[in-house]
């Protein structure tokens, strides 16, 4: 499975490329992002660096990394970015966890959910079944997105102390391990 060009209402999924360092940089570059995740602005040539590593792909045959940036049409600007890293193709039973980020200038208008959301229909059309995504405990916006996706909290805490939400691309409730819902 490659990043394909999403369309939704008001955007355009792009696959990453290495040529969006420089407006992504000013796109990520309000240290309030960095409140529940960690971290820092990204400088243009930090963002190029890491692009170039995502766009050549991991090194695990059995997992695939899926990177678009967040196009705004009526505007032309880049608005922040979703991810995925799929994993158990082969076996039939693809999962991906999920992730967005949007930055600040655009919060709040739906963005993040709608880029979400297309991301879901593609990956469900391709095959995934199962979706993850680990979440701040107080991060409310990112909690919204991931019940727009049909996520839930799974009781579970990642070694950052984020909650992993699970869900079905189909909108069901994820399996547990043991195969009960």
């Amino acid at each position: 499975m490659t990043a394909e060009p999403i369309r939704t209402a008001r955007l355009t999924l792009l696959p990453l490329a290495v040529a969006h360092a420089r407006e992504m940089a000013q796109v990520l570059a309000d240290p309030a992002l960095y409140t529940f995740t960690g971290g820092e602005p990204p400088t243009p040539d930090a963002l190029r660096a890491r692009y170039a590593r995502q766009v050549a792909g991991p090194d695990d045959p059995g997992t695939e990394w899926l990177n678009w940036v967040v196009r705004v049409d009526r505007s032309g600007r880049l608005a922040g970015y979703v991810q995925a890293t799929v994993t158990n193709r082969a076996t039939g039973g693809a999962t991906a966890d999920v992730a967005w980020v949007v930055g600040t200038e655009w919060q709040g208008q739906g963005i993040a959910r709608e880029a979400a959301l297309g991301m879901r229909r593609l990956l469900a059309r391709h095959g995934v079944r199962d979706l993850t995504a680990h979440i701040h405990p107080e991060h409310t916006a990112s909690s919204g997105v991931a019940r727009a996706l049909g996520l839930t909290p799974s009781g579970e805490a990642d070694e950052d102390g984020e909650i992993v939400w699970r869900g079905r691309t189909d909108g069901r409730p994820a399996m547990r391990t043991d195969g009960q819902p």
